[in-house]
Protein backbone atom coordinates (compact mmCIF):
# COMPACT_ATOMS: atom_id res chain seq x y z
CA UNK A 1 0.00 0.00 0.00
CA UNK A 2 1.41 3.35 -1.03
CA UNK A 3 2.11 5.99 1.60
CA UNK A 4 3.30 9.54 1.04
CA UNK A 5 5.68 9.84 3.98
CA UNK A 6 8.12 12.73 4.15
CA UNK A 7 11.56 11.89 5.49
CA UNK A 8 12.71 14.78 7.70
CA UNK A 9 16.18 14.40 9.16
CA UNK A 10 17.32 17.80 10.37
CA UNK A 11 14.71 19.11 12.76
CA UNK A 12 16.32 20.41 15.92
CA UNK A 13 17.14 24.05 15.40
CA UNK A 14 14.37 24.64 12.87
CA UNK A 15 11.76 23.06 15.13
CA UNK A 16 12.98 25.29 17.96
CA UNK A 17 12.55 28.38 15.77
CA UNK A 18 9.08 27.24 14.72
CA UNK A 19 8.10 26.65 18.33
CA UNK A 20 9.07 30.22 19.15
CA UNK A 21 7.10 31.57 16.22
CA UNK A 22 4.04 29.52 17.11
CA UNK A 23 4.09 30.24 20.87
CA UNK A 24 1.17 32.47 21.89
CA UNK A 25 2.06 36.04 22.72
CA UNK A 26 -0.01 35.82 25.85
CA UNK A 27 0.47 32.29 27.14
CA UNK A 28 -1.64 33.02 30.20
CA UNK A 29 -4.84 33.87 28.32
CA UNK A 30 -7.33 31.13 27.55
CA UNK A 31 -6.71 29.64 24.15
CA UNK A 32 -9.50 29.15 21.62
CA UNK A 33 -9.53 27.88 18.06
CA UNK A 34 -9.43 31.52 16.95
CA UNK A 35 -6.36 32.43 19.00
CA UNK A 36 -4.03 29.43 18.61
CA UNK A 37 -1.39 29.78 15.92
CA UNK A 38 -1.58 26.60 13.83
CA UNK A 39 1.49 27.25 11.66
CA UNK A 40 2.86 23.79 12.50
CA UNK A 41 -0.03 22.34 10.53
CA UNK A 42 1.69 23.55 7.34
CA UNK A 43 5.32 23.42 8.41
CA UNK A 44 7.88 21.51 6.34
CA UNK A 45 9.39 20.32 9.63
CA UNK A 46 6.33 18.87 11.36
CA UNK A 47 6.83 15.53 13.08
CA UNK A 48 3.16 14.53 13.00
CA UNK A 49 0.17 14.97 10.70
CA UNK A 50 -3.18 14.92 12.50
CA UNK A 51 -6.54 14.14 10.92
CA UNK A 52 -10.15 13.78 12.05
CA UNK A 53 -12.52 11.81 9.83
CA UNK A 54 -16.13 11.99 11.05
CA UNK A 55 -18.46 9.15 10.07
CA UNK A 56 -22.05 10.19 10.71
CA UNK A 57 -24.21 7.53 12.39
CA UNK A 58 -27.26 9.72 12.92
CA UNK A 59 -28.16 13.39 12.81
CA UNK A 60 -26.18 14.11 15.98
CA UNK A 61 -24.00 11.05 16.51
CA UNK A 62 -20.56 10.75 14.95
CA UNK A 63 -17.67 8.30 15.04
CA UNK A 64 -14.48 10.38 15.17
CA UNK A 65 -11.77 8.45 13.38
CA UNK A 66 -8.46 10.05 14.29
CA UNK A 67 -5.43 8.75 12.36
CA UNK A 68 -2.15 10.46 13.26
CA UNK A 69 0.58 10.03 10.66
CA UNK A 70 4.10 9.43 11.96
CA UNK A 71 6.38 11.68 9.94
CA UNK A 72 9.26 11.41 12.39
CA UNK A 73 11.31 8.21 12.24
CA UNK A 74 11.39 5.85 15.26
CA UNK A 75 8.65 7.75 17.02
CA UNK A 76 7.85 6.96 20.67
CA UNK A 77 4.21 7.21 21.77
CA UNK A 78 5.16 8.57 25.19
CA UNK A 79 6.93 11.53 23.57
CA UNK A 80 3.53 13.03 22.82
CA UNK A 81 0.43 13.93 24.78
CA UNK A 82 -2.74 13.40 22.74
CA UNK A 83 -6.22 14.75 23.47
CA UNK A 84 -9.46 15.60 21.72
CA UNK A 85 -12.61 17.63 22.32
CA UNK A 86 -15.88 18.66 20.75
CA UNK A 87 -16.37 22.41 21.02
CA UNK A 88 -19.49 24.54 20.63
CA UNK A 89 -17.64 27.11 18.53
CA UNK A 90 -14.35 28.79 17.75
CA UNK A 91 -14.59 31.00 20.85
CA UNK A 92 -14.95 28.19 23.39
CA UNK A 93 -11.78 27.98 25.51
CA UNK A 94 -9.50 24.97 25.12
CA UNK A 95 -9.15 23.81 28.72
CA UNK A 96 -8.30 20.68 30.66
CA UNK A 97 -12.01 20.41 31.44
CA UNK A 98 -13.12 19.95 27.83
CA UNK A 99 -10.03 18.18 26.42
CA UNK A 100 -10.14 14.40 26.84
CA UNK A 101 -6.75 12.69 27.11
CA UNK A 102 -5.99 9.86 24.69
CA UNK A 103 -3.72 7.21 26.19
CA UNK A 104 -2.03 4.14 24.80
CA UNK A 105 -5.05 2.14 26.00
CA UNK A 106 -7.26 4.23 23.69
CA UNK A 107 -5.32 3.18 20.59
CA UNK A 108 -7.43 1.22 18.14
CA UNK A 109 -4.32 0.37 16.18
CA UNK A 110 -0.68 1.35 15.74
CA UNK A 111 1.27 0.71 12.53
CA UNK A 112 4.62 1.82 11.17
CA UNK A 113 2.84 4.81 9.66
CA UNK A 114 0.02 5.74 12.05
CA UNK A 115 -1.47 5.94 15.49
CA UNK A 116 -5.23 5.44 15.21
CA UNK A 117 -7.83 6.52 17.78
CA UNK A 118 -11.61 6.31 17.49
CA UNK A 119 -14.35 7.83 19.67
CA UNK A 120 -18.13 8.09 19.40
CA UNK A 121 -19.62 11.49 20.27
CA UNK A 122 -23.21 12.67 20.70
CA UNK A 123 -24.03 16.32 20.12
CA UNK A 124 -26.80 17.80 22.33
CA UNK A 125 -29.95 18.82 20.47
CA UNK A 126 -29.57 22.38 21.75
CA UNK A 127 -26.03 22.78 20.33
CA UNK A 128 -26.10 24.60 16.98
CA UNK A 129 -22.40 24.21 16.15
CA UNK A 130 -20.02 21.35 16.91
CA UNK A 131 -16.30 21.44 16.12
CA UNK A 132 -14.10 18.39 16.73
CA UNK A 133 -10.48 19.12 17.63
CA UNK A 134 -7.46 16.85 17.97
CA UNK A 135 -4.37 18.06 19.84
CA UNK A 136 -0.86 16.64 20.17
CA UNK A 137 1.89 18.11 22.37
CA UNK A 138 5.54 17.22 21.76
CA UNK A 139 6.95 17.05 25.29
CA UNK A 140 10.52 17.68 24.06
CA UNK A 141 10.22 21.16 22.55
CA UNK A 142 6.65 21.95 23.58
CA UNK A 143 5.45 22.01 19.95
CA UNK A 144 1.65 21.85 19.81
CA UNK A 145 -0.19 20.37 16.83
CA UNK A 146 -3.89 20.92 16.18
CA UNK A 147 -6.43 19.66 13.72
CA UNK A 148 -10.10 20.60 13.74
CA UNK A 149 -13.15 19.86 11.64
CA UNK A 150 -16.79 20.96 11.67
CA UNK A 151 -19.25 18.27 12.67
CA UNK A 152 -22.25 20.59 12.57
CA UNK A 153 -22.02 24.12 11.16
CA UNK A 154 -23.41 26.38 8.42
CA UNK A 155 -20.30 25.68 6.30
CA UNK A 156 -20.83 21.96 5.68
CA UNK A 157 -23.51 19.76 4.14
CA UNK A 158 -22.94 16.92 6.58
CA UNK A 159 -20.73 13.84 6.59
CA UNK A 160 -21.02 10.39 5.02
CA UNK A 161 -21.91 7.27 6.99
CA UNK A 162 -19.00 5.33 5.48
CA UNK A 163 -15.30 5.71 4.75
CA UNK A 164 -12.40 4.12 2.88
CA UNK A 165 -9.58 2.19 4.54
CA UNK A 166 -6.06 1.16 3.68
CA UNK A 167 -5.14 -2.52 3.62
CA UNK A 168 -3.96 -2.24 7.25
CA UNK A 169 -7.43 -0.99 8.36
CA UNK A 170 -6.27 2.58 8.96
CA UNK A 171 -8.80 5.14 7.65
CA UNK A 172 -7.84 6.68 4.32
CA UNK A 173 -6.40 10.04 5.45
CA UNK A 174 -5.70 11.70 2.09
CA UNK A 175 -7.89 13.28 -0.58
CA UNK A 176 -5.86 11.75 -3.42
CA UNK A 177 -5.21 8.21 -4.54
CA UNK A 178 -3.12 6.57 -7.24
CA UNK A 179 -5.16 5.35 -10.17
CA UNK A 180 -5.91 1.64 -9.75
CA UNK A 181 -4.82 1.62 -6.08
CA UNK A 182 -7.42 -0.41 -4.14
CA UNK A 183 -9.07 0.72 -0.90
CA UNK A 184 -11.89 -0.86 1.07
CA UNK A 185 -15.07 1.03 1.95
CA UNK A 186 -16.78 0.28 5.26
CA UNK A 187 -19.93 1.55 6.94
CA UNK A 188 -22.84 0.56 9.15
CA UNK A 189 -26.32 -0.06 7.79
CA UNK A 190 -25.11 0.55 4.24
CA UNK A 191 -24.77 -2.08 1.53
CA UNK A 192 -24.26 -0.20 -1.73
CA UNK A 193 -22.29 2.90 -2.70
CA UNK A 194 -22.53 4.95 -5.89
CA UNK A 195 -19.57 6.39 -7.78
CA UNK A 196 -19.51 9.54 -9.91
CA UNK A 197 -16.48 10.61 -11.94
CA UNK A 198 -15.73 14.24 -12.83
CA UNK A 199 -13.02 14.20 -15.55
CA UNK A 200 -12.07 17.82 -14.91
CA UNK A 201 -8.69 19.46 -15.44
CA UNK A 202 -8.19 22.84 -13.82
CA UNK A 203 -6.00 25.80 -14.72
CA UNK A 204 -3.62 27.37 -12.22
CA UNK A 205 -5.24 30.18 -10.21
CA UNK A 206 -4.93 33.88 -10.90
CA UNK A 207 -2.24 35.71 -8.88
CA UNK A 208 -3.17 37.35 -5.55
CA UNK A 209 -3.33 40.89 -6.97
CA UNK A 210 -5.59 39.95 -9.90
CA UNK A 211 -9.03 41.08 -8.79
CA UNK A 212 -10.98 40.22 -11.95
CA UNK A 213 -13.15 37.12 -11.54
CA UNK A 214 -11.63 33.83 -12.64
CA UNK A 215 -13.38 32.14 -15.57
CA UNK A 216 -15.97 29.57 -14.55
CA UNK A 217 -16.88 26.65 -16.82
CA UNK A 218 -20.47 26.77 -18.01
CA UNK A 219 -20.86 23.03 -17.77
CA UNK A 220 -19.31 20.38 -15.57
CA UNK A 221 -19.07 16.90 -17.02
CA UNK A 222 -20.03 14.08 -14.68
CA UNK A 223 -20.14 10.37 -15.47
CA UNK A 224 -22.06 7.89 -13.33
CA UNK A 225 -19.71 4.95 -12.80
CA UNK A 226 -22.28 2.62 -11.29
CA UNK A 227 -22.60 1.09 -7.85
CA UNK A 228 -20.42 -1.21 -5.78
CA UNK A 229 -20.74 -3.14 -2.54
CA UNK A 230 -19.21 -2.23 0.79
CA UNK A 231 -16.50 -4.39 2.35
CA UNK A 232 -14.88 -5.10 -1.00
CA UNK A 233 -11.76 -3.63 -2.54
CA UNK A 234 -12.45 -0.77 -4.92
CA UNK A 235 -10.06 1.06 -7.25
CA UNK A 236 -10.54 4.12 -9.44
CA UNK A 237 -9.26 4.08 -13.00
CA UNK A 238 -10.09 7.44 -14.57
CA UNK A 239 -8.52 10.90 -14.39
CA UNK A 240 -10.22 13.68 -12.44
CA UNK A 241 -12.02 13.23 -9.16
CA UNK A 242 -14.68 10.92 -7.80
CA UNK A 243 -17.60 11.60 -5.48
CA UNK A 244 -18.83 8.54 -3.61
CA UNK A 245 -22.32 8.48 -2.04
CA UNK A 246 -24.59 6.04 -0.26
CA UNK A 247 -27.66 8.11 -1.16
CA UNK A 248 -27.65 9.99 -4.46
CA UNK A 249 -30.47 12.25 -3.25
CA UNK A 250 -28.36 13.52 -0.34
CA UNK A 251 -25.55 16.07 -0.14
CA UNK A 252 -23.20 13.79 1.81
CA UNK A 253 -20.35 11.95 0.16
CA UNK A 254 -16.61 11.31 -0.01
CA UNK A 255 -14.23 13.05 -2.41
CA UNK A 256 -11.28 11.16 -3.91
CA UNK A 257 -8.99 12.63 -6.55
CA UNK A 258 -7.01 10.25 -8.73
CA UNK A 259 -3.37 11.12 -9.36
CA UNK A 260 -0.39 9.82 -11.32
CA UNK A 261 2.19 7.42 -9.92
CA UNK A 262 4.74 10.15 -9.03
CA UNK A 263 2.27 12.37 -7.12
CA UNK A 264 2.77 14.46 -4.96
CA UNK A 265 6.07 14.94 -6.78
CA UNK A 266 6.33 16.26 -10.34
CA UNK A 267 5.87 13.55 -12.98
CA UNK A 268 7.61 14.78 -16.13
CA UNK A 269 8.88 17.83 -18.02
CA UNK A 270 5.40 18.61 -19.37
CA UNK A 271 4.08 18.94 -15.83
CA UNK A 272 7.18 20.85 -14.75
CA UNK A 273 6.43 23.44 -17.43
CA UNK A 274 2.91 23.86 -16.02
CA UNK A 275 4.18 24.33 -12.49
CA UNK A 276 6.73 27.10 -13.08
CA UNK A 277 3.90 29.47 -14.03
CA UNK A 278 4.03 31.20 -10.62
CA UNK A 279 7.60 32.49 -11.01
CA UNK A 280 7.66 33.03 -14.78
CA UNK A 281 6.80 35.96 -17.00
CA UNK A 282 3.98 35.41 -19.44
CA UNK A 283 6.40 35.31 -22.38
CA UNK A 284 8.65 32.81 -20.60
CA UNK A 285 5.77 30.51 -19.86
CA UNK A 286 4.31 30.70 -23.36
CA UNK A 287 7.75 29.90 -24.80
CA UNK A 288 8.07 26.86 -22.53
CA UNK A 289 4.61 25.58 -23.43
CA UNK A 290 5.31 25.97 -27.15
CA UNK A 291 8.69 24.21 -27.04
CA UNK A 292 8.88 20.78 -28.64
CA UNK A 293 11.80 19.68 -26.46
CA UNK A 294 10.58 20.55 -22.96
CA UNK A 295 13.75 19.40 -21.19
CA UNK A 296 15.99 21.55 -23.36
CA UNK A 297 13.64 24.52 -22.99
CA UNK A 298 13.58 24.13 -19.20
CA UNK A 299 17.37 23.88 -19.03
CA UNK A 300 17.62 27.15 -20.96
CA UNK A 301 14.91 28.71 -18.78
CA UNK A 302 16.63 27.89 -15.47
CA UNK A 303 20.14 28.77 -16.61
CA UNK A 304 18.93 31.99 -18.23
CA UNK A 305 17.28 32.96 -14.95
CA UNK A 306 20.07 32.03 -12.50
CA UNK A 307 23.20 32.19 -14.72
CA UNK A 308 24.73 29.41 -12.60
CA UNK A 309 24.14 25.66 -12.77
CA UNK A 310 24.54 25.00 -9.04
CA UNK A 311 22.21 27.88 -8.14
CA UNK A 312 19.70 26.60 -10.70
CA UNK A 313 19.78 23.09 -9.21
CA UNK A 314 19.16 24.51 -5.74
CA UNK A 315 16.17 26.59 -6.88
CA UNK A 316 14.70 23.66 -8.83
CA UNK A 317 15.04 21.42 -5.77
CA UNK A 318 13.42 23.95 -3.42
CA UNK A 319 10.66 25.04 -5.79
CA UNK A 320 9.46 21.53 -6.49
CA UNK A 321 9.73 20.63 -2.82
CA UNK A 322 7.24 23.44 -2.24
CA UNK A 323 5.03 21.99 -4.97
CA UNK A 324 5.22 18.59 -3.28
CA UNK A 325 4.16 19.97 0.09
CA UNK A 326 1.36 22.02 -1.51
CA UNK A 327 0.05 18.83 -3.12
CA UNK A 328 0.15 16.92 0.17
CA UNK A 329 -1.47 19.68 2.20
CA UNK A 330 -4.06 21.22 -0.10
CA UNK A 331 -5.23 18.73 -2.73
CA UNK A 332 -9.02 18.53 -2.91
CA UNK A 333 -10.74 18.19 -6.29
CA UNK A 334 -7.78 20.15 -7.65
CA UNK A 335 -4.12 19.27 -7.29
CA UNK A 336 -2.86 21.11 -4.22
CA UNK A 337 -0.49 23.38 -6.16
CA UNK A 338 -3.44 24.63 -8.26
CA UNK A 339 -5.48 25.78 -5.26
CA UNK A 340 -5.26 29.32 -3.91
CA UNK A 341 -3.62 28.14 -0.70
CA UNK A 342 -1.23 25.95 -2.68
CA UNK A 343 -0.22 28.87 -4.89
CA UNK A 344 0.55 31.13 -1.93
CA UNK A 345 2.36 28.31 -0.13
CA UNK A 346 4.51 27.55 -3.17
CA UNK A 347 5.64 31.13 -3.74
CA UNK A 348 5.72 32.55 -0.21
CA UNK A 349 6.70 29.41 1.68
CA UNK A 350 5.11 28.03 4.87
CA UNK A 351 3.34 30.85 6.76
CA UNK A 352 4.71 32.10 10.08
CA UNK A 353 1.21 32.42 11.51
CA UNK A 354 -1.98 30.54 10.70
CA UNK A 355 -5.23 31.50 12.39
CA UNK A 356 -8.63 30.00 11.70
CA UNK A 357 -12.07 31.58 11.82
CA UNK A 358 -15.41 29.86 11.18
CA UNK A 359 -15.54 31.59 7.78
CA UNK A 360 -11.88 31.68 6.81
CA UNK A 361 -8.19 31.15 7.31
CA UNK A 362 -5.55 33.86 7.83
CA UNK A 363 -1.88 33.44 6.95
CA UNK A 364 0.82 35.92 7.92
CA UNK A 365 4.44 36.20 6.83
CA UNK A 366 7.03 38.23 8.70
CA UNK A 367 8.78 40.69 6.40
CA UNK A 368 12.58 40.56 6.62
CA UNK A 369 14.27 43.55 8.28
CA UNK A 370 10.91 44.93 9.31
CA UNK A 371 8.43 44.80 12.18
CA UNK A 372 5.55 44.42 9.75
CA UNK A 373 4.03 41.40 8.08
CA UNK A 374 1.97 40.55 5.02
CA UNK A 375 -1.35 38.78 5.46
CA UNK A 376 -3.28 36.52 3.11
CA UNK A 377 -6.93 35.89 3.95
CA UNK A 378 -8.74 32.89 2.53
CA UNK A 379 -12.54 32.91 2.59
CA UNK A 380 -14.23 29.63 3.36
CA UNK A 381 -16.83 28.63 0.79
CA UNK A 382 -19.49 26.00 1.38
CA UNK A 383 -18.86 23.18 -1.08
CA UNK A 384 -20.54 19.80 -1.45
CA UNK A 385 -17.23 18.10 -2.29
CA UNK A 386 -15.11 19.19 0.66
CA UNK A 387 -15.60 20.93 4.04
CA UNK A 388 -12.27 22.74 3.53
CA UNK A 389 -12.69 24.81 0.37
CA UNK A 390 -10.98 28.22 0.57
CA UNK A 391 -10.66 31.08 -1.91
CA UNK A 392 -8.07 33.85 -1.54
CA UNK A 393 -9.33 37.38 -0.96
CA UNK A 394 -7.38 39.00 -3.77
CA UNK A 395 -6.10 42.56 -3.49
CA UNK A 396 -3.71 44.83 -5.37
CA UNK A 397 -2.12 45.60 -1.99
CA UNK A 398 -0.54 42.12 -2.08
CA UNK A 399 1.41 42.88 -5.25
CA UNK A 400 4.64 44.41 -3.82
CA UNK A 401 5.51 41.52 -1.48
CA UNK A 402 4.33 38.95 -4.01
CA UNK A 403 6.72 40.33 -6.61
CA UNK A 404 9.51 40.47 -4.02
CA UNK A 405 9.08 36.75 -3.37
CA UNK A 406 9.08 35.96 -7.08
CA UNK A 407 12.25 38.03 -7.49
CA UNK A 408 13.85 36.12 -4.60
CA UNK A 409 13.05 32.84 -6.34
CA UNK A 410 14.46 34.09 -9.62
CA UNK A 411 17.65 35.28 -7.89
CA UNK A 412 18.11 32.04 -5.95
CA UNK A 413 17.56 33.78 -2.62
CA UNK A 414 14.39 32.07 -1.35
CA UNK A 415 15.07 30.29 1.94
CA UNK A 416 12.66 28.38 4.20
Amino acid sequence: MTRYKINLKTLGFLAFIISILTFPLNSYSQETLETVNQALRYSRYSRLALKIIPVQESERTFILKMPIEKIEDNIDFDTYQFSYAVLSGFQEPLTAQNLVTLTRQDLIKETDFHYFFEKRVDIPASQETAIAILKAVDTRQGDVYYYHLDLISPFIFGHPGFWAYYGDNIPFDQNFILKNQPVEFKGRGIVTLYSFNYPANFDSPLPPMEIRPAPVPREVQVDFEGDFLLNNLKSFTKDGYYFIQSDTNSTQGMLIKTVHEAFPKVKDYEEMVEMVVYISTRNEHETLKAAEDKKKALDQYWYGMLKDEEAARKVIREYFKQIEFANILFTDFKEGWKTDRGMVYTVMGPPNEVFFRPNGEIWSYLIANSNSKITFTFARVKNILTPNYYILNRSRALQPEWFKSITAWRNGQMVF
